[in-house]
């Protein structure tokens, strides 16, 4: 993902909140797995 431009990002939808979020440096290897927009969607899953 190195030089891609922010709008041009991968993005997801949360499965909680249905809110899309976009891809980040820290879920780079994981991005597959990744459901949840943040610990606290994960929380209320």
């Amino acid at each position: 993902m190195r030089g891609v431009k922010k709008q041009n990002l991968p993005s997801k939808t949360c499965i909680v909140c249905q809110r899309p979020f976009s891809w980040r440096k820290k879920w780079e290897k994981i991005w597959d797995e990744v459901k949840y927009c943040s610990n606290q969607c994960r929380k209320h899953k």
